[in-house]
């Protein structure tokens, strides 16, 4: 692993991958009140848009990739007449989505399997569209990751990318550190059974290739009419639509 591999656990011996199956299987129990603290409530906002971009091509089937408890495969069920697998490598996460998709009465819609994001499990060309909400920067390897999504979409399938990012201007870019360095870590220490998960998650987003980075990787895979829009106090959060 790279020396500069942002990871949950610096000192352990795993790979990514393992630390961040671990790390979500131990804050599985607190993730959605912590999400929503963190957000500000505006991660909501956040997957409608990225449900309006994939709504746009009418899609039957999607792939909702590290799906965690399933608040954005839950949010693409507004689109009429759609199917959703959603997949994740933590079953700690996915048992707390199955119970929120239980009492939704949305068993018939959505299917949850667990699974590694850079050798998924389904055949080439399976899916209309496949989404990714926070959860690219988790990756072990970002380039395979996407090719995968890429072999699994159907032609003139769409990928969109919910994903961390950071201001550029004042003073949200000051905003961002001081709220990301300091308080993020704070609020998950205080709440979460792990006081190191949100520093990674911090530290994960600070050095995620964001913006104009990450659609030069999406070209450099495969993908085609790549664009992103900048959301919430300057770009606090991105979102990617890539074509195949």
């Amino acid at each position: 692993m790279p020396k500069n591999t942002v990871t949950p656990y610096q000192d352990s011996a795993q790979g990514k991958k393992e630390q961040v199956t671990q790390m979500f299987n131990t804050i599985s129990d607190s993730y959605d009140g912590l999400n929503r603290v963190i957000s500000w409530g505006s991660d909501v906002k956040w997957r409608k848009f990225v449900v309006q971009k994939v709504a746009e091509i009418h899609p039957t089937t999607v792939l909702d990739v590290a799906t965690g408890t399933a608040d954005l495969a839950i949010a693409l069920t507004t689109i009429p007449n759609v199917r959703i697998t959603g997949l994740d490598i933590s079953e700690g996460m996915l048992e707390v989505g199955r119970e929120k998709i239980a009492k939704k009465k949305l068993t018939d819609r959505i299917n949850l399997v667990h699974g590694d994001s850079e050798q998924l499990p389904f055949a080439d060309a399976t899916f209309d569209a496949v989404t990714v909400g926070f959860g690219v920067r988790n990756f072990e390897d970002l380039e395979k990751g996407l090719s995968e999504i890429l072999r699994v979409l159907k032609p003139k399938g769409r990928l969109v990318v919910l994903e961390t990012s950071v201001p550029k201007k004042f003073p949200f870019k000051q905003g961002y550190h001081l709220y990301t360095n300091y308080m993020m870590p704070l609020i998950g220490k205080l709440f979460s059974k792990d006081r190191l998960a949100y520093r990674y998650l911090s530290d994960s987003a600070i050095h995620f290739p964001y913006g104009k980075k990450f659609q030069e990787i999406l070209d450099k895979v495969g993908y085609q009419k790549t664009e992103y829009y900048p959301k919430t106090l300057g770009g606090v959060v991105t979102i990617y639509i890539a074509n195949k």
